[in-house]
Order: structure tokens, then sequence, then C-alpha cells
């Protein structure tokens, strides 16, 4: 039995859940439940990242102490991913003891490395980001992504010798085609890496909210230095063990953090040891009406609403259908509505009714003898295997097209009327490959695919209650 450790990022929780993290973390749930399919052992973890100064503003905003606002806010997203079906083994949480414990015996890796020093930081600093920038890095003077100017800071820091890891970092993501996805965020990473790494800061001066720095309560970690050591944590670092889940199998991140998993995260296992993840997979943004998501624009879109009026997993489908994983995607509900109509209520939904309603009119209810598979699944799985995720759901389409034409052409309904042999293997082929079909949803549509393969699946037809998927008008 193979292992497999797959992770989201661990967001912050200044805000609530919206569409655009549900996107990520659905493509890693489908990964989860894909490799659990095929036997492996699966880690999947989420979780929340707490150690934040936006928290710490977020919590002022709504009135409550820092640690009953982070509180309420884990309850909030655990809430989120579980409403929509998120099989995750793991939910850590940044403000955990033992992901202190975790970080701390990092921190004494690259210490006894001789890779920490004490220096003071002189520099630019976006707030949004969280993270220091290089002048090179902004864009008419703004941070490219926040759309800020940078803040203008000098302070007292513990650095890590980023710029000692320069070349050994060309040199392995040049040995390791695989290690950054896809090969644009590569080429974006080999790039910045080229222009020249600089030390990093991984502390902040001033103690209060925060992952207090080991052996210096006059600083805390700097958010993005502890946030990264998640992923060992959840694997059981430093306990004996850990081992059997490290390194992780692929992170899933979007593209505006590839810096820091793709530079910083792989320069600090580097440093302590460690084997590096064997992939880390970077999804682009998904707009909203050709608009990145943004609360002060107003265009944030609650995941929990959709999935309250058409169901989690017609959320599910439709946000993995609509937009090739890795690139920008632009979310609009007269695009989901389409899909919706198109894949689920004409064709799927149509699909396993009328089947089933042959079924119980021509042979009450028995579905009679088995028949053969007929898709070739091939490209099924190799998509998944490379995070294609709206090609893997246009072989489940295809596969759906198939057979409501096999009813077109058979016409089992007059079939009936002078070939009762004939009509059970019709309907035990449909039947036969309806199941089939169910197996391969699973992954990115749990409970249609459990409700598909107990109508189906015992030799007689258990009826479900209500329409799969209801037309929307």
């Amino acid at each position: 039995m193979a292992k497999y450790y797959v992770t989201t990022p661990i967001y912050y929780i200044n805000a609530k859940a919206h569409i655009g993290h549900a996107y990520t973390t659905i493509a890693a749930d489908v990964l989860a439940r894909y490799h659990r399919q095929q036997g492996d052992e699966v880690l999947f973890s989420v979780g929340t990242d707490e150690n934040s100064q936006k928290t710490v503003k977020a919590a002022e905003s709504a009135g409550q102490s820092v640690g009953e606002y982070a509180d309420a806010m884990a309850l909030n997203w655990k809430e989120v991913w579980d409403r929509l079906d998120i099989s995750y083994d793991r939910f850590i949480r940044t403000t955990e003891d033992l992901h202190q414990h975790s970080v701390n015996a990092l921190f004494q890796r690259l210490k006894a490395q001789g890779d920490i020093y004490k220096d003071t930081y002189s520099g630019l600093y976006c707030e949004g980001c969280e993270g220091f920038l290089r002048k090179t890095d902004l864009v008419d003077g703004l941070c490219p992504d926040h759309q800020k100017p940078p803040q203008e800071i000098e302070e007292e820091n513990y650095f890590f010798a980023l710029s000692r890891y320069q070349d050994r970092l060309l040199e392995y993501i040049n040995e390791n085609p695989d290690f950054i996805k896809p090969e644009s965020r590569r080429n974006e990473v080999v790039a910045f890496i080229t222009r020249g790494l600089d030390d990093f800061s991984i502390s902040r001066e001033g103690g209060g909210w925060g992952m207090p720095y080991p052996d210096d309560s006059t600083h805390t970690i700097y958010v993005w230095v502890e946030a990264l050591i998640n992923y060992l944590t959840v694997a059981g670092y430093p306990n004996e063990g850990y081992e059997k889940y490290w390194p992780a199998d692929v992170h899933l991140v979007g593209k505006d953090i590839i810096k820091f998993h793709c530079v910083y995260w792989p320069a600090l296992l580097m440093s302590a040891g460690l084997p590096l993840p064997e992939t880390v997979m970077a999804n682009g943004f998904l707009n909203v009406g050709g608009t990145k998501i943004s609360k002060s624009i107003g265009n944030v879109i609650d995941p929990l609403q959709l999935a309250d009026e058409y169901g989690p997993d017609a959320l599910r489908y439709i946000l993995l259908k609509g937009t090739p994983f890795g690139q920008d995607g632009d979310f609009t509900m007269e695009r989901f509505e389409a899909i919706y109509n198109s894949d689920l209520a004409d064709d799927l939904g149509n699909l396993v009714s009328r089947v089933a309603a042959m079924i119980a009119k021509y042979q009450g209810g028995l579905i009679g003898v088995d028949g053969d598979a007929a898709h070739d699944t091939n490209k099924f799985h190799e998509a998944i295997e490379n995070f294609q995720f709206e090609k893997a759901l246009e072989e489940i389409s295809v596969f759906t097209k198939d057979l409501n034409l096999y009813i077109e052409q058979e016409k089992p309904w007059e079939v009936a009327k002078e070939d009762s042999e004939h009509l059970q293997e019709i309907l035990g082929y449909l039947a036969t490959n309806i199941v089939h079909l169910a197996h391969l949803l699973e992954p990115f549509m749990p409970q249609t695919a459990a409700k598909i393969s107990n109508m189906f699946s015992t030799g007689k037809l258990e009826q479900s209650e209500g329409t799969l998927f209801p037309k929307k008008q």
C-alpha cells in the first residue's frame, strides 16, 4: 500500500471562506478521494493560519479577544469544509501546541546549520501579503497583488541565510521538472531565483499575538515561516514515524503564494536536511465576472449559499469543470447554471431517471443480467494524475452522453414489446455502466455517486426520492 499526502494552503481567518478557497480545497479533496479509491493510505490536511496581524485587526473590528475570534473562525472554516464534503484527515490550527513543538524542532536544525543570524532589516513590507518585497517586485510602486504601496520599515530581526541556497534551489528545480507545476509557474520561480536571492527575515520585533521566537520572547516568528511548517506538523514531525507521510506528495497552493512554497519552503527544508515535497501545484485565480475576488469590491461569493441552492456536489463539479486547473478562471452565475442544466440535469440526471423508470416499468424493479463496462477510463485516470480535473470531468461527460445515445439507438421501449430477453441485456448494460460511471464520479460528487450506486448495485432497483438535479429555469 502506497502513501499519499496532499495539503491545501492554510487560510487566513480574517474573513470567511469564499469560492476561491473552495476551488482549491475541493481539488485537494478529489485527489484524496481518488487515491483512497486506488488503495493508497491517504493523509489529507486543511487548516487555518491564525498567527497573523490580520487576525488581530479582524478581532479588534469584531470587538472580541484574539483568542475568542480565532476559535470562532476556526469553527466557521471547519463547518464550510464539512458542508462541502471535504474528507480531510487533519484540520490544523497554527495556534496548536503541537505546531509550536514542530516549529521549535525545525528551528533547532536551522540554527545548528548556522543559517540563522540577527541583523537589522530595512526595506519594504506589504501588510496584505504579510511579506517582504524587493523594489523589483513592485509594479508602478505598488504590490502587484494588493495594489497598494508597501511600508518602509526598519527593525532588528532574525534572518535566514536564503542566499546560500540559490544555486541548490535552481539545480533541484532543473533536475526535478515535476517539483513545480504548471510550467508557467515553474518558469516564474526560476526567473525570481535567477534575479538573486536575499536573506530574509524570519522574525518580527515585539511580542504580542503570534508564535514566540525560540529563546527570545522579544520576537515573534514571521508568520509565513511558521505557517509553512504546518505541513511537517501534520505529518507528525519531529516525532518518530513522521517519515511515513513525509515528504508530502503534493502541496496545492494559489499562484500568489508560490514564492513562499517554491523558494522559502524548500530552502528551509534543505537547511534542515529534510526531503522536499514531490510537487507544488499552483492553481490560478478564480475571478468573478472578470474581477479578482475582493471583499472591498463586494464580489465575494459564499460557497455555502451555492451549495444550499444547488447541492454541494453540483458546486464541486461545476467549479472544477469550468476552469482548467492551473489557469485563471472566471466565475459567473450564467455559466454556473448553464453547466448545471446541461451536464447534470439534462445528461446525468436524465440518464439515471430514465433507466430507473424503465427498470421499474418493464422489469418490476429487477435489474437482471449484468452488462460489460464499456468506457475506456485511461484518459480519465491520466487527467487526474496530471491535475487536469476539467479533462477528467469531460471524460465523465462523454461517458454519460454515450449512454444516453445508446438508449436512443436501442429504443428499449420498443424492444419491451417483443423481446424481453434482449430488453434485460439492454437495461443490464445500462445499469452496469451507470454504476461504473458512479465510481468515476465518486471523488468529485460523493453524495451523488453513493445515491446512484445504491440504486443500481444490488440486483434490485432502489428508488431514490426526488430528482438528482432538478433543472433550473
